[in-house]
């Protein structure tokens, strides 16, 4: 088999979308020594690919899906890395569209073509404030937690409160000596090297990134969700095809044709609503954004847990023991997925429906 062909049997497509992002990002991982595991050369990649992936909502949303779906078979860590910067650059893409971020407004915090972003809004025991201070200048003060790679990462976008109700989207360089992100605690066995843990900004400069709440409220927070979700199935394709593997061997029982056959199915569901889903973010077709994010990111982390499930009981052991990367893939989509809260955000899908 050819290069070419290799790097197109790796892509993962939704739908009619176009490959050409899905195979540039197989291409560029493959050529990545450690993806995944060595921060700084993975990185490295998602800047640069980023500028080579559509943004979402403008006619190509399943072939930015598809690429990020792509980029989690080729490693779950790498995708982790890739999915927030992608985010943020959408996001920073959004605010300028909207009038909420001037052009040129993010030069004092020295953002260049090689910043590397994350976005740090979940909200946790402690409180990050933002405040203006007599020269009009925007200061961050206070605690964020989970703060994914802070320590490795040039800037953030960072949601911050700014009335006791009230929260703001927020640009700040993560280099600034006022920002020290803490080590931990950090005891994750999946996804290890990507330490998610909290930050001190003692006064920052930070730049508004569009007005009060307008992050929770724009289209693309949905959008992003959404992105999410095709990681999540991504992520769990290789463990499908293992699955598929175990069942082709002469001496498979039908208990393993049973287990493959019902990963392929959850896998194939998951990509068609991801397909569809694209189809009506880019139409505008969705009456109501937020329930659709809540149905597709419902379904594919339901079926993740179910192929990591599956996976267990029709491999055994014996790759959870002795194969680095199954091992690895497995542990990283256990916490990866918890990014879905189960029970309570099907309970938000339930009041959702329910009231129409």
């Amino acid at each position: 088999m050819s290069d070419d062909a290799r790097l197109a049997d790796a892509a993962l497509v939704l739908g009619d979308a176009s490959p050409d992002s899905a195979v540039e990002v197989a291409r560029t991982a493959a050529d990545v020594d450690g993806l995944g595991t060595q921060l700084d050369a993975t990185i490295e990649w998602a800047v640069q690919i980023a500028n080579r992936v559509p943004l979402p909502g403008q006619g190509q949303t399943a072939d930015r899906w598809s690429a990020l779906a792509t980029a989690a078979a080729m490693d779950v860590g790498a995708a982790r890395v890739l999915e927030p910067h992608l985010d943020a650059v959408a996001i920073l893409a959004e605010a300028e569209a909207s009038g909420g971020l001037a052009q040129g407004a993010l030069g004092s915090l020295h953002v260049d073509d090689h910043a590397s972003w994350g976005v740090f809004a979940a909200e946790g025991p402690q409180r990050l404030e933002a405040h203006e201070d007599d020269a009009g200048r925007w200061l961050l003060h206070g605690t964020k937690s989970w703060c994914s790679l802070a320590a490795r990462l040039s800037h953030a976008l960072v949601t911050a409160w700014v009335s006791p109700t009230t929260r703001r989207l927020f640009a700040v360089s993560l280099r600034d000596e006022t920002v020290r992100p803490l080590a931990g605690p950090w005891v994750a066995r999946g996804l290890s090297a990507i330490v998610s843990a909290a930050v001190d900004f003692d006064d920052p400069p930070a730049v508004p990134v569009g007005e009060a709440d307008w992050y929770l409220q724009r289209p693309g927070f949905h959008w992003g969700g959404m992105g999410v979700a095709a990681v999540w199935w991504g992520g769990v394709s290789p463990v499908a095809a293992a699955l598929a593997r175990a069942a082709a061997r002469p001496d498979a029982d039908q208990i393993a044709q049973m287990l493959h056959g019902e990963a392929a199915a959850d896998l194939w569901a998951t990509q068609v609503v991801l397909a569809d889903a694209a189809r009506r973010v880019d139409s505008g077709s969705a009456d109501d954004m937020r329930t659709l994010t809540q149905r597709v990111r419902a379904i594919a982390a339901g079926s993740t847990e179910r192929v990591l499930t599956l996976a267990d009981h029709g491999l055994g052991p014996g790759p959870l023991t002795t194969d680095e990367d199954h091992a690895r893939r497995m542990a990283d989509l256990r916490i990866y997925v918890r990014q879905h809260h189960a029970e309570r955000d099907l309970a938000r899908l339930g009041r959702s429906v329910a009231a129409g």
